[in-house]
């Protein structure tokens, strides 16, 4: 398996913590990967995963229904010591604003409105998923991690 920079194997610190089979987390971007090692790392996490279940989603475009793998599940223990579960889905601040009209219907912006429109219908479904199991829905982006987009 060939992977980009961005791409790769995640070797986690306490493989315990994670739900799954800890030897093949596969991350897809450096912001997955720094999540994963927040994750790994912090001792208020109780257990994490990675895509390891999906939500079905009817897509705004072709309206068959899809799956959606939310990139993470996690488990918190707060001060309290009560436990909560957060799903978690990391995505650019770009993508979770939706895109500004253009008089110029270029290929990137129907792209963008296309990758809007789905990632709408699909954290819709993920809300209504969280919301019947007492969970949180989490987008981070990069401004929640503190990266400069360029």
């Amino acid at each position: 398996m060939i992977f980009s920079k961005y791409k790769g194997l995640f070797k986690p610190k306490n493989p315990k913590k994670y739900k799954g089979d800890p030897t093949n987390i596969i991350y897809r971007s450096s912001w997955e990967k720094q999540m994963m090692i927040y994750f790994d790392n912090n001792e208020h996490i109780v257990e994490w995963q990675s895509e390891e279940f999906f939500i079905p989603y009817k897509h705004p475009i072709d309206g068959k229904y899809h799956r959606y793998y939310p990139d993470f599940l996690v488990k918190v223990r707060n001060k309290k010591g009560i436990i909560k579960t957060r799903m978690v889905e990391v995505k650019p601040y770009k993508q979770v604003q939706e895109p500004k009209v253009q008089n110029r219907k270029t290929k990137r912006y129907i792209n963008e409105v296309k990758t809007f429109a789905i990632n709408t219908y699909k954290w819709k479904a993920a809300r209504e998923f969280c919301e019947d199991r007492d969970w949180e829905f989490v987008i981070i982006t990069e401004k929640e991690l503190g990266i400069q987009s360029w």
